[in-house]
């Protein structure tokens, strides 16, 4: 069943090592640097635990019979994944598309798994049931799930085995007794410091030598032996909620993830020293699209957060219906519908496979994965045109709203025709974290790299895209005409006579 807000923070207390600053964290419900991300998905999870949001939200266990988050659904149709998008839609609200390892993220995943668990069963049937076994533990459980998913930056010129130590990267260093045992590090775990397992498996190509490397399993944060590095933290670096109004409540953190001996019961091992098994899980499976589909409703979110403030910053500014303005936002706000289609087509041409599996569809969403750095680019682009010097001449910091000296200047000098100076400065705050902050500028590049990098993305759509429609046409257009002039007509009708 879902979990309340509290339930959620109470299961992060389980002695986990985040380490951040040269310490280790001793509570990170309370720490700085992540208190503000925790409560944050607690909201989320009260959000979807609240009877109000049952029917939009949730669906019915087939195992416990009680209600789970929509975010561990199997579809089995068109109508579930519009179903599903409704209530991801609704959740990637409640943190504004800015929390891009939510819990509902990694949980698309491991449905996508689940439904194909027979690709899984070709490395063995008790892997399929393994991992069956754990989709219904995160479901009915209500587990946040993130994943590492791709080595660190070391040497890629070399594989996995070739490294200068074999346990650089994550892999298998012993079998025991009932399971596992995993050494080495492993990126880039998004949201890892404040989630309930990570996913350890491989995205990035393996060669043969590499089997030790070629695992699936989940990890609980907190096993023994787990550490976790996480990056410069913007929430702890913030002067107030107001100068930074995001920074502070969504840094999801990124992190370094060590695996020191880390022992792995066998029930939540789901592939082992299996190249095949490993590389298929993304593509032979529904995972891949169903966590992108997600990560795309998201990014719609956050896209259109991103266009309300621009808008409200011309209304503010008193520029709203200027043409050049109007255009701008206009252009602004079909980057938004372009995205928003593409997500709603994938559902339009959903296919359902011989498994009963409803697969978005493949050229709509790695269309949106192919645009999506771009488009982000030239959105932020086009919000700084649109502000200009107004986001960089703001008070120093809240505090100056409370020396009376200097309030009175603030207040005269800064504001606008309906919006006092309190009022113009918050917006503006909000655009700049938005847009211009550290935090800003960490999810810019999250945006430009999260499928990967371009070219990776840009052959994937070459291999979902049906050229065949184009070819067809060029085909019939050479065959209407040759040396002599118009042939008789063809499939496409009887050509117009000049």
């Amino acid at each position: 069943m879902t979990r309340s807000g509290a339930e959620y923070i109470e299961g992060l207390r389980d002695g986990r090592q985040v380490f951040i600053d040269g310490e280790l964290v001793a509570d990170v419900t309370r720490h700085p640097a992540f208190k503000g991300a925790v409560r944050s998905v607690a909201a989320l999870y009260d959000t979807v635990n609240d009877p109000a949001n049952r029917d939009r939200l949730t669906f019915t266990s087939p195992t416990s019979g009680e209600p789970v988050s929509l975010a561990h659904l199997i579809p089995r149709s068109g109508e579930d994944l519009t179903r599903r998008r409704i209530a991801l839609k609704t959740m990637a609200e409640q943190t504004y598309g800015l929390m891009g390892r939510g819990p509902e993220h990694v949980a698309s995943f491991l449905a996508g798994f689940t439904g194909h668990a027979h690709v899984f069963a070709a490395g063995g049937e008790h892997f399929a049931e393994n991992l069956k076994r754990f989709h219904a533990k995160a479901r009915d459980e209500d587990l946040y799930l993130t994943y590492t998913i791709l080595p660190p930056q070391i040497d890629r010129t070399k594989p996995a085995h070739q490294q200068a130590d074999p346990h650089l990267y994550a892999g298998v260093v012993a079998e025991r007794d009932g399971g596992i045992v995993v050494r080495g590090a492993q990126m880039l775990g998004t949201g890892t410091a404040i989630a309930d397992y990570v996913y350890l498996s491989n995205i990035a190509p393996l060669v043969p030598g590499d089997e030790a490397y070629a695992l699936a399993a989940m990890v609980p944060v907190g096993a023994p032996g787990v550490k976790v590095y996480a990056r410069r933290s913007y929430a702890a670096a913030t002067s107030s909620l107001f100068d930074y109004p995001v920074s502070a409540r969504f840094d999801e953190t990124d992190s370094l993830l060590v695996y020191e001996d880390v022992f792995v019961p066998w029930e939540n091992v789901f592939a082992y020293r299996n190249l095949d098994v490993v590389k298929r899980q993304w593509f032979a499976t529904a995972g891949h699209l169903l966590g992108n589909n997600q990560a795309q409703i998201r990014f719609w979110t956050k896209l259109e957060f991103l266009v309300g403030l621009a808008r409200r910053v011309a209304e503010m500014n008193g520029s709203v219906n200027l043409p050049p303005v109007k255009g701008a936002l206009g252009e602004m706000a079909a980057k938004v519908a372009t995205v928003a289609g593409l997500v709603m087509a994938q559902e339009q041409n959903a296919r359902v496979d011989e498994h009963g599996v409803a697969w978005p569809g493949r050229a709509e969403c790695f269309a949106n994965m192919t645009i999506q750095p771009q488009l982000y680019s030239e959105l932020l682009v086009m919000i700084r045109d649109l502000c200009g010097g107004g986001l960089i001449q703001l008070p120093s910091s809240v505090n100056d709203f409370a020396n009376p000296a200097i309030a009175a200047d603030v207040e005269r000098y800064i504001q606008s025709p309906g919006y006092p100076a309190t009022e113009r400065v918050k917006l503006l705050k909000l655009v700049w974290d938005m847009i211009g902050s550290e935090f800003a500028s960490r999810h810019h590049q999250y945006e430009m790299f999260y499928a990967g990098a371009p070219f990776v993305v840009k052959t994937r759509m070459f291999d979902a895209y049906d050229f065949g429609a184009g070819k067809r046409l060029v085909d019939t257009m050479l065959d209407s005409y040759d040396l002599g002039g118009l042939r008789e007509p063809t499939a496409v009708g009887k050509p117009a006579q000049p």
